[in-house]
Parts: structure tokens; C-alpha cells; sequence
């Protein structure tokens, strides 16, 4: 089956989603850098059976500031992608959660903030 290119881009480009369909995309990608995360973190505890030496010589990495930052940006993908799973839940769960999605869409954004800038500036207050 074949892919009409242009279309699939002027579809991209024209989407106009509402915010249940953005939380749904960002849900999407937040859960896809949470898998590509825990392969790295696989990947990188094996380096065990090959010795203590080459184990703390790819873990000194974790201690450079850039990575710091990386660190940081991984809590918000987990806090943000936890709390739209909770509001996920919430609205399949209750039956008139549908009607109210939107709200708790935001409520959830609110949440987001007043847990990740604290998590954010205890994690950074080292670097700086």
C-alpha cells in the first residue's frame, strides 16, 4: 500500500486539533522517549558484565551538566505523560468525563507545572 506523500504533509500541516487531540499526540511521543529512555537505561546498566571499568566510564557521562538538563526534561516527559494517563483514566472512567475533558486537560497542565518547576530547580540547583 502506498502513501500519497502530499497528502499525509497537507494533512499534517492543516490539522487543527482540538486539546483532546493534542494530549493524545503528546501523550504518543511522551510514551515514546519513556521506551527509548528505558532501552538506553538497559543498554547501559549491561555495560556491568563487561567490567566495573567500562561500567563507570560511560556512567561518569550521567555527571556532565548538558546530561543534567536531559535529566530534567525526561522528569517532565514521565510527570506529564503520568498525569495524562490519570486524566485519561478519569475520563474513561467517569461518566461524564467526557464532558469536562478539557478542563481537566488544563487542571492537568496546572499540575504539571507546580510539580515539575520545584523537581526542575532541586535537580538544576547543583549544576548552577
Amino acid at each position: 500500500m502506498s502513501i500519497n506523500r502530499r497528502w499525509a504533509w497537507s494533512w499534517v500541516a492543516n490539522y487543527r486539533g482540538a486539546t483532546g487531540q493534542w494530549a493524545w499526540v503528546l501523550h504518543r511521543i511522551t510514551g515514546l522517549l519513556i521506551v527509548l529512555f528505558l532501552l538506553l537505561h538497559i543498554a547501559d546498566t549491561s555495560l556491568v558484565g563487561w567490567g566495573p571499568g567500562v561500567y563507570d566510564g560511560f556512567s561518569a557521562i550521567y555527571h556532565n551538566p548538558i546530561v543534567r538538563v536531559f535529566e530534567v526534561i525526561l522528569v517532565g516527559i514521565v510527570i506529564y505523560h503520568a498525569l495524562n494517563g490519570i486524566r485519561i483514566s478519569i475520563i474513561d472512567f467517569w461518566d461524564r468525563g467526557s464532558l469536562y475533558q478539557e478542563r481537566i486537560f488544563w487542571g492537568s497542565v496546572l499540575l504539571f507545572f507546580v510539580l515539575f518547576i520545584p523537581s526542575a530547580y532541586l535537580m538544576l540547583a547543583s549544576v548552577f
